[in-house]
């Protein structure tokens, strides 16, 4: 007699597949317009990102923009037949000097004393022409490398560095030289002007300014030069003040210009008492720059009208 079993349970997904084909695996797409808002939008921070690294970049390196140092000193006033003796001042934080310069004594040392802030273009050999005049006009010179200039220290200069500089060289002049500040004549050229405007601002006692080439404001011309999508006038901080300063300034000046070149400023605007020098490039021009001087120092140095002479 035929024994009767019973068949295995059928587990519950193998009785599925019998009966059901497997369902296939799907993929939800995303909509073309969330991938493109994403693209944009990282697109967009990109560009935000490097226009922000071009503002700092360009904020760090605009002193490039105005200052041309060099620290090359391709000849020393003995190249020209002047006496000179090497100077060292402007001591930093170590007490190490960091300010590199020539002292040129004139015949007598009586003779008043020219502070020469040069331009701002390669170093104090470059200067040497104008310390030459000056020294002929019969004046006792000193000039010197500002910081990221010649043999002086520091990385590169600016605007602030410069300014300090100044200060230290007439520092250096008072106290270490022992010269009052009446017998100090302060000369600028290029940026130059804009640094000595400031330090006879800050120092009414001194007698003169005498500017050859004055340049400065330099702000505006980074304005008008630059894109107008580019915070130039936000960013930009090298601006050497000149016309402003000027005209209010009392210190008795000699302003020297070109027919050749347009000044920066009109120099006529400069406050009373000056005189203005126009060099026409003629053969004897450094001549009439010296007698120009001498005549201008006879004037307000060697005995300045009580009228005219600076508020003490």
């Amino acid at each position: 007699m035929p024994r009767h079993t019973n068949p295995r349970p059928t587990p519950p997904a193998a009785r599925a597949s019998a009966h059901s084909p497997q369902a296939p695996h799907t993929f939800e797409l995303v909509e073309l317009r969330w991938v493109l808002k994403a693209l944009a939008a990282v697109f967009a921070l990109a560009l935000v990102c490097g226009y922000i690294t071009v503002c700092v970049v360009y904020s760090r390196t605009q002193w490039q923009l105005v200052l041309h140092p060099s620290r090359e000193i391709q000849k020393t006033p003995a190249a020209v037949d002047l006496a000179f003796e090497e100077v060292h001042f402007g001591a930093d934080s170590s007490g190490q000097p960091q300010l590199d310069g020539w002292w040129l004594p004139s015949d007598l040392p009586s003779d008043p004393t020219v502070l020469l802030l040069h331009s701002g273009d390669g170093s104090i050999a470059d200067a040497l022409a104008q310390a030459h005049i000056l020294h002929d006009a019969r004046l006792n010179v000193l000039l010197f490398d500002y910081r990221g200039f010649g043999h002086s220290g520091g990385q590169h200069p600016t605007q602030a560095t410069m300014e300090a500089d100044a200060d230290s060289a007439l520092t250096y002049l008072i106290t270490i030289r022992n010269l009052a500040p009446r017998s100090v004549v302060v000369f600028g050229t290029g940026v130059g002007g804009s640094l000595a405007v400031r330090l006879c601002g800050e120092h009414p006692q001194l007698p003169a300014l005498i500017l050859q080439f004055p340049r400065g404001d330099l702000k505006t011309q980074a304005v008008r030069d630059g894109s107008p999508f580019f915070p130039a006038r936000l960013l930009f901080t090298q601006d050497f003040p000149l016309a402003d300063p000027l005209h209010t300034l009392a210190t008795p000046k000699l302003l020297i210009t070109s027919d050749e070149t347009k000044a920066p400023i009109d120099l006529h605007e400069a406050a009373d008492p000056k005189m203005i020098l126009t060099l026409t490039g003629a053969e004897n021009e450094d001549a009439i720059l010296q007698s120009s001087i001498r005549r201008f120092l006879d004037s307000y140095v060697a005995s300045p009208p009580a009228t005219l002479a600076p508020n003490p």
